[in-house]
This record gives structure tokens, sequence and C-alpha cells, in this order.
């Protein structure tokens, strides 16, 4: 079941097109990830879906029925830029965004105590915003995002600003809140988080959609039948022995032995390979090279950029 979906949304300023008919479906309790380069609209859609802005054209779903204006208390967001007032006090603007979502007092402060507590910012209470950093502020506002439980998350650039610990931190966090039952839409331009954290994809350039699907499934898709070899011999018998099927792109070598990096023709399985290399050399490893999130984004951006 889909939480929430966004059907051909079009969306225009002056003369620049920003969002060309693009859709996203959004399975309950996973976390999505929506990437594209800077300019390409994955900001101006996340306003759409947060009734910030209002599509041209498209519709949107949540919950399979037509969005409504009542929607929005379902939906926690947290911005890429910050939305903390510098002047107020950390406490005192937790509290009182926590009640602008409908909880009481009481249930605030007690959710409040447990989250300060949890992520050791209880001395930040009675600091005013401005003193935090940039990492602290986007701590404060993560809590006064997921305070209230809402069905649908929203993140945009969430570990901006983060040491590596913080940004770990974070992404347990995530994985948490998915565990919880929560629907998280991802925004971010780092490919390892989207590795660790995505279940399914979609990536949007130049206004449209032009990648979309599984995680998993994309990787498989994208494979190119490349295979990392290492053993112990002689290099120039192991290639010798690939017969000219194989085309290598790699050769380096270790404390544990000499490595090689193949593509195979498509003819060719991994125990093809092998079948042919066993009798030359004694193999202490074989991977396939599976390619990473960040190599399958850079390829699919540049290819549509040259068409």
């Amino acid at each position: 079941m889909y939480l929430f979906t966004a059907n051909n949304i079009v969306k225009r300023f002056s003369n620049h097109l920003a969002l060309d008919r693009v859709s996203i479906n959004v399975p309950e309790g996973t976390v999505f990830g929506l990437l594209g380069p800077n300019g390409a609209g994955k900001t101006t859609l996340l306003r759409i879906i947060n009734q910030i802005t209002a599509p041209d054209e498209g519709e949107l779903f949540f919950e399979g029925r037509r969005f409504a204006g009542t929607d929005i208390a379902s939906i926690g967001y947290l911005p890429e830029e910050r939305g903390l007032y510098k002047k107020m006090k950390v406490g005192e603007q937790a509290l009182y965004l926590a009640r602008l979502k409908g909880l009481s007092r009481h249930e605030a402060m007690e959710k409040l105590k447990f989250w300060f507590v949890k992520f050791e910012i209880q001395a930040w209470w009675n600091k005013k915003v401005e003193e935090l950093s940039k990492g602290m502020q986007q701590k404060v506002q993560f809590v006064t995002t997921i305070l209230h439980e809402p069905r649908l998350l929203i993140f945009d650039e969430p570990f901006s600003g983060f040491d590596p610990i913080n940004a770990n931190l974070l992404k347990n966090e995530i994985l948490e809140l998915k565990k919880k039952g929560s629907t998280i839409i991802f925004s971010t331009h780092d490919m390892a988080s989207v590795e660790e954290l995505c279940d399914n994809i979609s990536l949007i350039n130049k206004s449209k959609t032009i990648l979309e699907g599984n995680v998993h499934d994309i990787k498989m898709t994208h494979r190119s039948n490349t295979f990392e070899v290492g053993f112990r011999g002689d290099p120039e018998k192991l290639v010798h022995a690939l017969n000219g099927n194989c085309q290598v792109i790699g050769q380096y070598k270790d404390r544990s032995g000499n490595f090689v990096k193949i593509t195979a023709a498509e003819k060719l399985s991994g125990n093809d390979i092998l079948t042919l290399v066993l009798p030359v050399a004694g193999i202490t490893s074989f991977n396939e090279v599976i390619p990473t999130m960040n190599e399958i984004f850079i390829k699919v951006v540049e290819a549509q950029n040259h068409q």
C-alpha cells in the first residue's frame, strides 16, 4: 500500500519549469529517497507535499484518498534551511512548536524531556538558538519534527552540518522510526546514506523523473558483468587465460596477493571466469562488482545531460 502518491506534478515559476509531470509512489513503512542534482526540483516537490506552495497541475493522494489540508497534521517536515527563531531559548521554542502540533503542555514536556535526554542536549534548554552550532540547531529541529509522531516524515538534507558521529546517530534514529511504522521521504546528496537507509528512490534531473524503483533492483539492473579476482600467481598468465573474453580495467597488489578487475563478455558467468583462471592461478577471492548508488547517479544524470 502507498501511504503517499504524487501524480504528474507540474510546477512553473515565471519562465522556469521546476517540475515536469513528476510522479512518486511512497510505500507505507519505508524510507523513500528523493534524489537529484541541485536545482532538479526536489525541494519544490517537498514544498508542494507540505502545501507550502501548490502545483499547477497534478494530484496528491494520502492513504489512498485525495490529499486534504487537514492531512498536514500527519506530516513532520525537517527543511534544509533552519527554521528556528534565533533569539528564543531552545526549550521555550521546542515547547511552542510542540503545542502548535497539537500536543498538550504536559505531553509535550514529557516527550521533550525524553528526547533531550536521549540526545544528551539537556544543557541546551535555556540557551538561545543563536548560541548553537548548525549541527546543534539541526538536532533540535529533528526533535521538534518527530515529536508528534506523524505518519509521514519528510527530511530535506537532514545530515547537513553534522559530524560523522552525529550523522550516524541521526541515521540510527531514522531506521528506528521506520521500525516503529513511520513512512519517510528523505532528500539528500549523500549516496552512501541512500544505500544505508532507502528502500526505494526517485531520481529527478532537469525537472523530470529519470530513474525510480527499489534500490536493490536498480543496482542489479545497472551491473556490468564486472568482477574483482584476488589471486596468487603470475598476472600475465591469468590475463592470457582469459583469452580475450574479458577486458582488464584495473590491477593492483597488496600483502595478500594480486588483484585484477575485469569486465567480462555478457555470455560469461562468474563460474565461466573461474573455470578459465583456476588452472593458472590460486584464487584467494572472487567478487562481482555491483555499482554504488553514487556511480549510478552520475551515470544516469550525465547520460540525460548529454542527450
